[in-house]
């Protein structure tokens, strides 16, 4: 019977843990500029009728929020690719870096932004801090709220090496899901304005893949 409780009290605590992570993406919602997600959209919607290429780049978790949203793009027929993938090409001018970073200054994403600057890509930082490193590299910024504060070690490779991790729902946790969820609420707009629906974005979908 104890293990029982034991078991519902960490059932319970990851479940409030669950209401209080989809609270918070609501309030983020409110505090996004609409502004800024029209800029972006309408970015995005000049890259598709160019057919130009869009690269996404983050680190950690952002990386992998990146990696999703890039997926979602393919389904929707843009040219899109993920910095540090093997059939990524070359940056051209033109092109669009999305860049994913809480707090602006992740060494190896800000790197990426700044060569990508240099071969004249359109940087587009997503980012809780819009005065950081890569926030002014950017030509269009998107603050998506989620960092209290930025750690005292920037650089990604280097915290992990030494063991600095941040803790479950504060931090960047926080910005990662809010981002997830802004981003699929983009794909949402643009399948609107595509005219594209769930069956064509299914075709798209890869039919091979691992059990």
């Amino acid at each position: 019977m104890s293990s029982i409780k034991v078991i519902g009290i960490y059932v319970s605590g990851a479940l409030e843990a669950m209401k209080e992570i989809s609270k918070y993406v609501e309030l983020a919602a409110s505090k996004i500029s609409p502004h800024e997600v029209e800029t972006f959209v309408n970015t995005l919607m000049d890259a598709y009728n160019l057919d130009s290429k869009i690269l996404i780049v983050g680190t950690g978790r952002s990386g992998l929020v990146g990696k999703a949203f890039a997926m979602r793009l393919m389904h929707l027929g843009f040219r899109v690719y993920v910095i540090g993938e093997t059939i990524t090409p070359p940056v051209d001018r033109g092109d669009i870096l999305i860049a994913i970073s809480g707090s602006g200054v992740t060494e190896l994403t800000v790197t990426v932004a700044r060569i990508a600057q240099k071969l004249g890509a359109k940087i587009i930082a997503i980012t809780s801090y819009p005065d950081s490193p890569l926030g002014r590299l950017a030509k269009l910024t998107v603050r998506v709220p989620g960092r209290t504060k930025i750690a005292e070690e920037s650089n990604y490779i280097a915290r992990q090496i030494l063991g600095i991790h941040e803790p479950l729902a504060p931090l960047g946790t926080l910005f990662e899901n809010t981002t997830m969820a802004f981003l699929d609420g983009v794909i949402v707009e643009l399948m609107k304005r595509l005219e594209v629906d769930e069956e064509t974005l299914r075709r798209r979908h890869s039919n091979v893949e691992l059990p």
